[in-house]
């Protein structure tokens, strides 16, 4: 059963009052449940993504924390689609990796680490609402995992690639579509719906009921929470109405070119067409490139041509 209280969104609550000391708790809780283990956060990462302004409404917010075996936890929200994301993801480990790690420090002091991606918009397909991604390395031919011996403090010690390598979380939010029955279950319910249960005993969410109220917010955060959630709307209605269009633009002057000159032709004009009717869409409307390049994948310079052409 689930109280009547309205509970702030947990993306605009990690850009701006997760970033508070008092409610470290809340996200230390998310992370132990998806886990399993017991994190504490270190540190904001102070990068371009941590920026108190919402202007500009789709950055992400980068927090870094530790388990209890001292391995780095890396944690973001991404509120739209980013071209080269998992490249982006990661290039954020390696940067974590090599930030910490002395110059002429041996290799055993490579920190593990975790990255956790809270995606609130579409990234591919998927019948699951949470993927990890770990390395192993296997035999070609048998299939077997291997193990590597390393030498630690005069102890050969085996590890398996998995245990060093970076682990990835792909949370996708609004992909979930069940009734609660786990805890993890209960995270994502309020991710997506901002609802948690009265009798919740989950990891984090007590905080949330008790910290996170919307009815507890200020005039002037009312106002700026308010005006968050309406720039999320905007986008997703501009991006869904563009990329319909678009497509089906592009669709039809792809059976078009099909017809004269052969259907995979076609179809790789049509696709080619659909993303440029996307373009034009988003530029008539007076968006600006980022959001267009984040939309399409088309390059700065495509996109140029493109409002040139117009």
């Amino acid at each position: 059963m689930y109280n009547d209280s309205t509970y702030i969104r947990f993306d605009w609550a990690m850009k701006h009052m997760l970033r508070d000391k008092a409610n470290f708790d809340i996200l230390e809780g998310f992370l132990t449940v998806l886990l399993g283990d017991d994190v504490r956060i270190v540190e904001l990462l102070e990068s371009e993504s941590n920026q108190e302004s919402d202007s500009d409404k789709f950055n992400r917010v980068d927090i870094k924390a530790k388990n209890s075996h001292g391995h780095i936890i890396l944690i973001e929200v991404q509120l739209s689609r980013q071209l080269y994301y998992l490249q982006r993801i990661l290039y954020g480990t390696c940067k974590a990796i090599t930030e910490h790690i002395s110059i002429g420090d041996n290799y055993d002091q490579v920190k593990k680490v975790y990255s956790i991606s809270l995606l609130y918009c579409d990234y591919g397909r998927g019948d699951d609402y949470v993927y990890h991604g770990e390395t192993q390395f296997k035999g070609i031919h048998t299939g077997n995992e291997l193990y590597v011996n390393t030498k630690e403090e005069g102890v050969i010690v085996t590890h398996r690639p998995r245990e060093v390598f970076p682990e990835y979380y792909l949370v996708r939010v609004n992909s979930y579509d069940k009734i609660p029955e786990s805890p993890l279950d209960e995270w994502m319910d309020y991710l997506k719906t901002g609802k948690v249960k009265e009798n919740t005993r989950t990891p984090g969410l007590r905080g949330v009921m008790e910290k996170l109220k919307y009815m507890s917010m200020s005039p002037k955060e009312k106002k700026a929470y308010e005006a968050h959630i309406d720039n999320i709307r905007v986008q997703d209605d501009v991006l869904n109405t563009a990329r319909e269009e678009g497509l089906s633009e592009g669709r039809a002057e792809g059976r078009a070119e099909g017809r004269a000159e052969g259907r995979a032709e076609g179809r790789a004009e049509g696709r080619a067409e659909g993303i440029r009717a996307i373009a034009v869409k988003l530029i008539s409307m007076g968006l600006d490139n980022d959001l267009v390049r984040n939309a399409t994948a088309l390059s700065d310079r495509e996109i140029d041509e493109i409002r040139e052409s117009l």
